[in-house]
This record gives structure tokens, C-alpha cells and sequence, in this order.
């Protein structure tokens, strides 16, 4: 059936965005359906890559990597699929899969130690936490905020660079000489996708397929591109080689596993995130309904390509922003690069000519991959209002991971069992900055208050350091708080110059992930905040109190209205009768 037939779930109602050219619930037309999917497939097959490297490091042959590259594309397809498709199984979003990148390590001793079928207890261990997690998404919150997240993601980044420049230059293995021709390849790789990225006009859309186009042509004609005898024997259409499950982990690697499990799914999280919001124009907060879709369709897919041999996938950031740079975001868009991911996994020989992209080639990539991680983490840490807590949290175990990168001797010293959870810098980052979170959240209060006296020469000085710093320990988002301690303080002001002798003697605060509210208690009659005709200019002329009072609260009232997201004035009540409440609402 082909697919602008097709009746698929419904998505939720939102307000299209007007710079969309075409939205996730809208049909492109059949070229430009074509043009988009085969750029998202294209750009999703060239992290292909990380899955030559994790064979690479395994000593696997070319055979074994070709069959370990198709059951991987159908892996993304089938992911890619279940992502566009929604309803329960799927976010309805266009996300595009590709292999995960923090699974490069533990895939390697995987394969290493039982060939390609090994990654079938990887799957089964990635697709069942996935389904675990979907369910407990939402309170799980708490625990891994953006800035774990952050952290996370920059130290996967940071442990990828090493290696990666290792690969550019040539050195390792005791041999520290520079080799010119691999220097030159990832050289020129690199410098192929930083030039197409920042000045290629529409060619920054394939800057990465170009990249390796690049590097792989310079290999041939330093001489360097070997194995192209491997494609004559090679049938140009074939069912991928089926690799036998082996089920062999030991505790160790499983807790590891795990936990790089939850951390790609935190990932998924910020992804549905993401598209949902390039889809509505009135976006708010996360829907979290579609990220447990979301993440259902990663472990589904995972699970059931996994038994055949397929790379653990994640999705793919470099399709988000392909997506926001064709401002198509039309979930129909999914479904055409699955198809086609799929249909080149029946290609071996276009699967094996991936195997012979040079090492140098490869390590540009990875270099490329490492930028990308390092900044989007920095980006997420900061993107929250930050106290000493949170510095330290973030600070101490990206140290850990650096400190553990330096010495790698010392995991050696560890019972066998716990080498590839101890031993690996990215897993040892995970789990000291979420152990970290859950300790120094004790004794953090969601809620705070703090007198005030309203003839303080400090008190705009009082109320600003509460809402930092409760921010800031609360970790909400910095834009929101900025905003809060702009309403608080325009609340203070239209509290002290309304009539009625009202006096600021407190200000309360209250915090959860969606939300940030701020109450300041004052003495007399709950602050007018009816929005009435503005007085005229003759009536304000004339000396009418009334009318200035009620153009100062009208002003006042606006403003307001325009920081916070919802406004409101009763009398107090409980341990507050006696006093009057100004609360500020604001949507996190």
C-alpha cells in the first residue's frame, strides 16, 4: 500500500508551527517524500560507522561485520518505524534511529568473546529495560535531571575523542610516529564536514555522507583503500546472515549494561521532547504519553533485531536537526527512511562496501561524534540555574571519568566481575552523578519561605537572592527563574505602592519539574488585580486618586500578567489568616 494511503494513529492536538514547511501529522508530496527520506537514511547509515569501529575493535572479519551491518539496518528500520508509526508502541514523531554510540565498548568485549550473536544478551538486556522504564518514565524525573543528563552525554563524548584522534593520526600500540597518510585522510574528513556544515548552503545537509565520500576518495588515491576484492564474491542482493543468539553475561557487564540502558533512554527522552516541540506552536511541557512511546519503540526494536544480531540503536540527534533544517518534521518522512534502511540491509554489497571505510575515515567521524556530545552535555548542564550542589555533582564525576581515562591501570586491580562496570570512565561518570544527585537532593526542601521587611533598603536585593538561589537548589530552568525574580520583584513594588498601607512581610516558593510557584504575603486587603477601562489622561491630570490607584494596579496587574503564567490575589488562610496572598504561577 503505498504510503500517503495509510491510516495511521492519531497524534495530539497542537497549534501548527507557521514556519513548518510540512508538519508530523501532514503528507508530502511522493518527490518530496523521496528527496526527505533518503536524506534521513542516508544520514542515519553513516553512523553505520560506530558499528565498524565496535567490530574493528573486536578483531571481527569482514564477513561477520557485513552480516553484524545489515541485521543492524534493519534494527534502525524497524525502530525508525515503530517511532513514526505511534500509538502505543511509537511517539509518532520523526525519529530516526542509528547504533548507539556508548555501546561501542561493551559491544566489542561482546563480540570479541562470542562473535555477533553475543550482542543478543546486550539486546535483550537494552530492549527489556526500555520496556521497564516506559512505564515509570514520568516519576523517574527527579533522577535524572537535565543536568545528569548533561553530564552524561559529555562525558560519552570526552571518552570517544581519545581514541578517535588516535584513529586520525595513525599512533598507538607503543607506535607514537605520526603517519602523514592517515593524518591526511582524517584531516581532510574532518575539515570536509566542519566546511560543508558551516558554508555548504543545502550541502550541509549531507556534510557527513560527503565527508566519508571525501576521505574514502583520498584513501584510494594515496593507495590506502584495501579489501575491495572482498565485493567481487559478494552477491549484489542476499537475506543477511542470521547470526545464533548467545546469551553470556556476566555481573559486571550486566549492571553495566543496564545503566547505559537507562541513559540512552533519557536520551529518547530529550528527543520526543525535542520534535514535540518543533511541532506546536503552544508547546509547554513535555508529553509524556508520547516519550513512553517512545521509548517502548526503542526497546521493541532493539529486542527483537537484537536476537538476530543487530547493534543496540539509540536515536539519532543528527536526524533531529536535519529535520529542523528542512523545517520537515511529517512523520510519513520516518516511514520512507525505514523502508529504506531496510532495503539496503538486502544489499551486501552495498553493506560490505561500508566495511571498507578506511580507520582514519572512521576516527574523523568519531572525533565529529565526541564535538557533538561534548557540547549538547555542557549545553544541557547549564541550561539549569546551577548551586554548589549541583557543581559539585557534575564537577567531581566528570573528574572521576577524566581521572579514570588517565589511569586506566587501576581497573585492573578490580575482581574481573566488576572491570567493565568499573573500568569504563563513561559507566563510572553515569553512576556517580546520578549517586550524587540522589544524596545532595537530602534535605532539599520543594518548598521555602523567607521574611521580608518591607523598610529593608535590601529587600529587592532579598527577594532576587531567594528565587536564585531556591532556583538554583531546586535546579529549574534558567530562563524561568529569571523571570520569576522579575515578577517578584514588579509584586513587591505594585504590593508597597498600592493604597491601603500594605506592607511585603514574606515571600514562599514551591517547586516540581513542571512547575514553579512564588506567594508573597503582605498586611491588608488582597491586591486588586482587575483588569478594568485605564483611566483616562484628564482624569490623572486632575489629581483623581481613585484613578491613579487604579492605573498603577492596572499597570502593575499587566506586567504581571505578562512574566507569570498565571496570576492571582484571596486572603490568606490557615497559618496565613490575617495577611493577604500575591501568587505567581509559572509553567516549567
Amino acid at each position: 500500500m503505498p504510503l500517503p494511503t495509510l491510516r495511521l494513529p492519531a497524534l495530539p492536538v497542537r497549534r501548527r508551527p507557521p514556519e513548518l514547511v510540512y508538519a508530523a501529522g501532514e503528507r508530502p508530496p511522493a518527490g518530496a517524500l523521496a528527496l526527505l527520506a533518503a536524506q534521513h537514511a542516508g544520514t542515519a547509515m553513516a553512523f553505520i560507522a560506530y558499528v565498524l569501529v565496535a567490530a574493528r575493535l573486536a578483531g571481527l572479519d569482514r564477513p561477520g561485520t557485513q552480516a553484524m551491518v545489515a541485521m543492524t539496518l534493519l534494527g534502525m528500520a524497524l525502530c525508525t518505524a515503530l517511532q513514526a508509526w505511534g500509538g502505543r508502541w511509537g511517539s509518532g514523531a520523526l525519529l530516526v534511529h542509528m547504533p548507539d554510540p556508548f555501546m561501542i565498548t561493551f559491544a566489542a568485549a561482546l563480540i570479541a568473546a562470542h562473535g555477533p550473536g553475543g550482542l543478543a544478551g546486550a539486546a535483550l538486556v537494552h530492549g527489556t529495560t526500555a520496556l521497564v522504564l516506559a512505564p515509570l518514565v514520568r516519576r523517574l524525573r527527579p533522577v535524572f535531571p537535565p543536568t545528569v543528563v548533561g553530564v552524561v552525554i559529555c562525558m560519552g563524548g570526552i571518552a570517544l575523542a581519545p581514541p578517535s584522534a588516535r584513529s586520525i593520526l595513525g599512533v598507538g600500540g607503543g607506535q607514537w610516529s605520526i603517519d602523514g597518510a592517515s593524518a591526511l585522510m582524517g584531516g581532510l574528513t574532518m575539515a570536509s564536514i566542519v566546511v560543508m556544515s558551516l558554508w555548504g548552503g543545502r550541502l550541509r545537509l549531507m556534510a557527513l555522507l560527503g565527508a566519508i565520500a571525501l576521505g574514502v576518495g583520498v584513501a584510494a588515491l594515496l593507495g590506502r583503500l584495501e579489501g575491495g576484492e572482498a565485493l567481487a564474491g559478494v552477491p549484489l542482493i542476499d537475506l543477511p546472515r542470521v547470526s545464533t543468539p548467545v546469551f553470556a553475561l556476566d555481573p559486571g557487564l550486566l549492571v553495566a549494561l543496564v545503566l547505559v540502558a537507562v541513559l540512552t533512554q533519557l536520551d529518547t527522552l530529550g528527543s520526543v521532547t525535542m520534535m514535540d516541540k518543533m511541532d506546536d506552536a503552544d508547546w509547554k511541557r513535555a508529553n509524556m504519553q508520547m516519550v513512553a512511546g517512545g521509548i517502548k519503540a526503542n526497546g521493541v526494536g532493539d529486542l527483537a533485531a537484537g536476537m538476530l544480531g543487530s547493534f543496540p540503536t539509540c536515536v539519532c540527534s543528527a536526524n533531529i536537526a536535519l529535520a529542523y533544517a528542512t523545517r520537515s518534521t511529517a512523520r510519513v518522512i520516518g516511514l520512507g527512511a525505514a523502508l529504506l534502511l531496510a532495503l539496503v540491509a538486502f544489499l551486501p554489497q552495498l553493506t560490505m562496501a561500508l566495511t571498507l571505510i578506511p580507520e582514519p575515515v572512521l576516527g574523523a567521524v568519531g572525533l565529529y561524534a565526541a564535538a557533538f556530545l561534548m557540547v549538547s552535555g555542557m549545553e544541557l548542564v547549564v541550561s539549569r540555574a546551577l548551586d554548589n550542589r549541583a557543581i559539585f555533582a557534575a564537577g567531581l564525576s566528570l573528574a572521576a571519568g577524566v581521572a579514570l581515562m588517565e589511569m586506566p591501570q587501576l581497573a585492573q586491580q578490580l575482581p574481573e566481575g566488576l572491570r567493565f562496570l568499573l573500568g569504563n570512565p563513561f559507566v563510572v561518570t553515569g553512576m556517580l552523578v546520578i549517586t550524587l544527585n540522589l544524596v545532595f537532593r537530602l534535605g532539599t526542601a520543594q518548598r521555602a519561605t523567607r521574611p521580608l521587611d518591607a523598610a529593608s533598603a535590601a529587600l529587592h536585593t532579598d527577594i532576587t537572592g531567594f528565587v536564585e538561589s531556591r532556583g538554583a537548589a531546586w535546579g529549574a530552568r534558567r530562563a524561568v527563574v529569571q523571570r520569576a525574580a522579575l515578577a517578584a520583584l514588579e509584586a513587591a513594588e505594585a504590593i508597597a505602592s498600592a493604597s491601603g498601607q500594605r506592607r511585603v512581610t514574606a515571600i514562599r516558593g514551591s517547586f516540581d519539574e513542571f512547575n514553579l510557584d512564588l506567594e508573597l504575603l503582605h498586611s491588608g486587603a488582597p491586591l486588586s488585580l482587575a483588569e478594568g477601562r485605564v483611566s483616562t489622561p484628564a482624569q490623572l491630570l486632575e489629581g483623581d486618586d481613585d484613578a491613579l490607584d487604579a492605573a498603577l494596579a492596572q499597570v502593575s496587574g499587566l506586567l504581571l500578567r505578562h512574566l507569570a503564567d498565571r496570576v492571582s490575589a484571596s486572603a490568606g488562610s490557615g497559618s496565613d489568616t490575617g495577611q493577604s496572598v500575591l501568587r505567581l504561577h509559572f509553567e516549567h
